[in-house]
């Protein structure tokens, strides 16, 4: 992050301005991927009408940074109405999409007004894979042929491929997939529970030796992955877990307002409350704003917490908000293994789920 954008951000925090906000248009999808926490089924989206009032209340609080999701986005018939209502407000507009419903016509229309970056989510270079986990037969063909569209006219794609137990060695694959469409490409090994807490799809977490063979691996180094663990300072123990609640939130396509797409807090709805309201004085927002990673029993004495990535989002929906998350527990000492000696990685490679670092 540049200069200039730090000193945005940091002013954004210092008067809590929601610089960047999430809003899923719909939960309907044309893929039924596996590890999906979505409900599909439409329980009364908010309306061409509203969308437009929630898009320029945001505005009138200072957001610059949209990304529209879903679901499918194209499912919405009103998509390039709204895309193009958002940017007339000057938002910063990414777009996350499978783009199996996207041709020239549309690629060209998503360039001509203007749009950052568009999110193009492939599972694996091989077809029977992806296809296995959209559950669309021909979907990797489509979305890659949508990618070579996009990519022709100019916008910046980036493919986000999310890695679980189907796809865990593909990785390397679709980064050399990426390469040859002169695309980005960026890996995620999260699992999130369903947003109605059923956790059966946590079972498709990459296990542990899965996990440390991406961490150890040369190419993706710059992903952030590999720390050695670092002494506990207080700068640390002073720090904000994550944006979440401070300069971001989320809003579902009932007009539910979250802290962020992973942490479903319900905070307050705008078909209730104007969105500054919901902003400023929610207390479930208020009470995000006051942790700390001091403030957390467990992980404020943990040996890897310079170098954890715990997600409050994940430990909420696990059962407590400022305590530890499993998952991100299990990947800090992974991380922590994979800067050791090859001996003692695999040997931290053991630990079970459950345990806790401290």
């Amino acid at each position: 992050m540049g200069d200039l954008m730090q000193r945005v951000w940091d002013r954004a925090l210092e008067r809590r301005v929601p610089l960047a906000v999430q809003f899923d248009l719909t939960y309907r999808c044309n893929e039924r991927c596996v590890h999906c926490y979505l409900d599909h089924d439409d329980h009364g989206e908010v309306t061409t009408a509203e969308v437009k009032d929630i898009l320029d209340q945001l505005s009138a609080a200072g957001t610059l940074f949209l990304t529209l999701s879903g679901g499918e986005l194209l499912l919405r018939k009103d998509f390039f109405e709204l895309l193009t209502y958002a940017r007339a407000r000057r938002f910063d507009v990414k777009l996350k999409t499978n783009a199996i419903l996207m041709g020239e016509r549309e690629a060209l229309r998503i360039r001509d007004l203007g749009v950052r970056q568009v999110q193009v989510s492939i599972y694996s270079h091989r077809a029977e894979v992806h296809d296995a986990i959209t559950k669309v037969p021909g979907s990797l063909a489509r979305s890659v042929a949508a990618i070579r569209f996009l990519a022709g006219h100019g916008l910046h794609v980036v493919i986000a491929n999310v890695l679980m137990k189907p796809n865990a060695s593909d990785y390397p694959g679709v980064r050399a997939l990426a390469a040859s469409l002169g695309v980005e490409c960026s890996i995620d090994p999260t699992i999130t529970p369903k947003m109605d807490g059923d956790t059966s799809i946590v079972s498709l977490r990459m296990d542990a030796p899965q996990l440390l063979q991406v961490f150890t691996d040369p190419s993706v180094a710059g992903e952030g992955f590999c720390a050695t663990p670092a002494a506990i300072d207080t700068e640390t123990l002073d720090s904000l877990p994550c944006s979440a609640g401070h300069t971001a939130c989320y809003i579902s396509p009932y007009g539910d307002i979250y802290p962020c797409v992973q942490f479903p807090l319900p905070s307050g709805n705008l078909r209730r409350q104007r969105f500054e309201e919901i902003w400023y004085d929610s207390p479930q927002l208020q009470e995000v704003r006051t942790i700390r990673m001091r403030d957390l029993p467990t992980c404020s004495s943990c040996s890897l917490v310079m170098n954890c990535t715990r997600c409050p989002g994940l430990a909420y929906m696990e059962g407590n908000m400022r305590g530890p998350s499993s998952a991100d527990c299990d990947k800090s000492m992974l991380r922590a293994s994979a800067a050791q000696e090859p001996g003692a990685a695999h040997h931290h490679a053991a630990v079970p789920s459950q345990g806790v670092p401290s």
